[in-house]
């Protein structure tokens, strides 16, 4: 006998199940995401349980590991996030803001497959023919006679249409217009997303099919949706920038078969996604190391050097209290350097109103940027400028000392390269740095002494 579908209350934020609704998820704290959905029970013989040929577990040290066999995406910064190409039955989530330019970069993409490789199925959930075809005229040079179309939102359509085609890559645009027949549920819901998910995964994987799934994020940034989806899939890109910039940064959340320090950098243009190869000169371009609360700073992206400009305002506040504002960095690591200045430094500005921006929509991840961070607040606040182009990276403990960063060496031989005249480094990385000709490499062992070395002249 069928087993009944059951109501069950789903967090949509993290996907978690309740008995009963409740304003707020005792899992990942999300108030109001408790929403009621219907749960049809998987029968025993359905197919999208897990089974498997194996009479008995086997040997881990027996299990032969292969090798995957990649396809090249025709986009070599895709292909540097993707860690050297798509990996052949992987299925691939790319989320981002509305407008950010993720179908647009994987239209490019998909006709650029389908040009090398054979036929590509591109699903429109969201977009009619004609509006597909529209961008693809815009971004694509030329379209491919293997680059096929079809603007449908049920699963069990889509897969009988590749049953037929036998695409050699599937894009799904966007997960959250799908819908199985299986289920009750409206396309979107919790249920209905894991569930096309859970399908398209088997898909991907018994016929050996690379999948581009594409997923709306909610207004915090994250993936709207239940967490399990990015757990099941072997690759989360997140697409990022400024509305009012054309610099985007894709970065690789998780990545089953790479690494997850690469980005790759484009230029959102009237002709598509142009591929950004000087990502540090097109950071730098308008930079102006002279400038009060001004300085340069580098981050190790995967395998290469990014440098940034970072500016601080420090100006009297106007109103009862301080305002303390970030763009590009965390606000609680700017409160904490700001603490870390009037406690060990002597620069007290609870009476200042503090903003600090990363110049060009770039969002540093880790420490590396604290003291370029601190020194531009110095800057700014004491109205002075180093003598020479500087580049000054370290994280900044609560004690007031510098600590080491990673790739200091790679990064100081860059910034030799770049022009600048001297570089700040925590104590720590002094024996690795081998800059190039041309370069000072200062050692400092607290924000103090780092300091000190910024504005001397010597």
């Amino acid at each position: 006998m069928a087993k009944k579908a059951k109501t069950v209350y789903m967090c949509a934020e993290c996907g978690n199940e309740f008995p009963s609704w409740q304003g707020q998820c005792s899992y990942c704290g999300a108030w109001n995401s408790i929403v009621e959905q219907k749960v049809k029970p998987v029968q025993d013989n359905d197919a999208r349980r897990r089974t498997t040929d194996k009479a008995a577990p086997s040997k881990l040290i027996n299990v032969g590991t292969g090798s995957y066999t990649r396809i090249t995406s025709g986009i070599a910064e895709l292909d540097r996030v993707l860690g050297g190409g798509i990996v052949l039955g992987s299925m691939i989530l790319i989320s981002g803001e509305p407008g950010i330019g993720k179908s647009t970069l994987i239209i490019q993409s998909a006709n650029s497959i389908a040009v090398n490789n054979g036929t590509v199925l591109y699903v429109s959930g969201e977009e009619s023919e004609e509006q597909v075809k529209l961008r693809a005229d815009r971004v694509c040079d030329n379209l491919s006679d293997d680059l096929l179309i079809f603007p449908e939102t049920n699963l069990e359509s889509v897969l009988m249409a590749c049953e037929q085609v036998k695409p050699k890559f599937l894009v799904i645009d966007s997960i959250q217009t799908m819908y199985s027949d299986e289920l009750d549920n409206t396309a979107g819901s919790i249920t209905q997303i894991r569930a096309c998910s859970n399908l398209l995964m088997k898909y991907a994987k018994s016929n050996n099919v690379p999948i581009f799934i594409v997923a709306h994020v909610n207004k915090s940034g994250d993936l709207a949706g239940p967490k399990t989806i990015e757990h099941m899939v072997d690759c989360v890109l997140n697409f990022v920038g400024e509305r009012d910039r054309d610099l985007r940064i894709l970065r690789s959340v998780k990545n089953r078969f790479g690494t997850t320090e690469e980005i790759g950098a484009f230029s959102m243009g009237a002709s598509g996604m142009t591929e950004v190869r000087d990502l540090s000169g097109t950071l730098l371009e308008s930079s102006d190391a002279r400038e009060e609360g001004s300085v340069a700073s580098a981050l190790y992206e995967g395998s290469r050097p990014v440098f940034f400009e970072i500016q601080a305002l420090v100006t009297p506040a106007n109103v009862g209290f301080a305002r303390r504002s970030a763009i590009g960095i965390d606000n609680n690591r700017l409160n904490m350097i700001l603490a870390v200045l009037e406690k060990k430094v002597g620069i007290s500005l609870l009476n200042y109103d503090v903003y600090v921006n990363v110049v060009g929509g770039l969002k540093p991840d880790g420490p590396g940027a604290d003291l370029a961070v601190a020194l531009a607040i110095y800057s700014s606040f004491r109205e002075r400028t180093s003598p020479r182009r500087i580049v000054a990276l370290g994280e900044v403990g609560l004690t007031g000392n510098l600590r080491a960063v990673r790739n200091a060496d790679r990064i100081a031989s860059e910034a030799a390269r770049l022009g600048y005249e001297a570089i700040i480094l925590p104590k720590g990385n002094i024996k690795g740095a081998k800059p190039g000709t041309g370069i000072r490499v200062i050692g400092a062992d607290s924000l103090g002494d780092a300091i000190k070395a910024y504005v001397n002249k010597d």
